[in-house]
This record gives structure tokens, sequence and C-alpha cells, in this order.
């Protein structure tokens, strides 16, 4: 059964697993990527080529996507803990201010 035209489930809980040999696609590659004439007899590209590069395509896109997901998470919760520390901190800053 082929990936095309179907959405990742998320039920996996998110990760890709895939051979270490595979390498992500580089924007050149997608950009010089050509593809082979059908056969005699019929115009166009060969769809199966075609079906194949997109679904590569889809994998390296829902992984970059994954990843600045995680990145988005990350940061929220760094700025959630420097705004607790900055709250702690607020009250003896306010201590040593009224000191002097």
């Amino acid at each position: 059964m082929t990936a095309r035209n179907q959405r990742p489930s998320s039920a996996g809980g998110g990760a890709t697993y895939r051979s270490a040999a595979y390498t992500n696609l580089l924007p050149w590659q997608v950009r010089e990527r050509r593809f082979a004439p059908v056969g005699f007899g019929r115009r166009g590209l060969n769809p199966d080529d075609v079906y194949a590069f997109l679904d590569r395509v889809a994998i390296d896109m829902a992984a970059v996507y994954a990843a600045l997901a995680e990145s988005r998470r990350e940061t929220a919760r760094i700025k959630a803990g420097l705004r607790r520390w900055q709250a702690d901190q607020a009250p003896a800053r306010n201590e040593r201010d009224q000191a002097r």
C-alpha cells in the first residue's frame, strides 16, 4: 500500500522511522528533479515517478513541521520557566530596592 493521498496518522506517537540510508531532500534536489516521459503513444510524465516523488516530499515536509512544532513547544516551555523565575525574583528585588 502506498502513502499516496493519505494523511499521516498521529496514533503512532508522531515519530517517523526510516532507514539510516534515507537522506532528507534538499531544496536544490526538488528544483532540479526531472521525470522520465511516459512510453510511446502517451503524453506527459510517468505518474508513478511523480507520485513517488510527491510522497517523499510530503514525508520530508511532515518531518520539518514536526520539528518546528517541537521547537515551538520547547520555546513556550522555556518562556514559561523564565516568567516563573522572574515572578519569583521580583519580591526579593523589591525588598532590596526598598532597603536602599
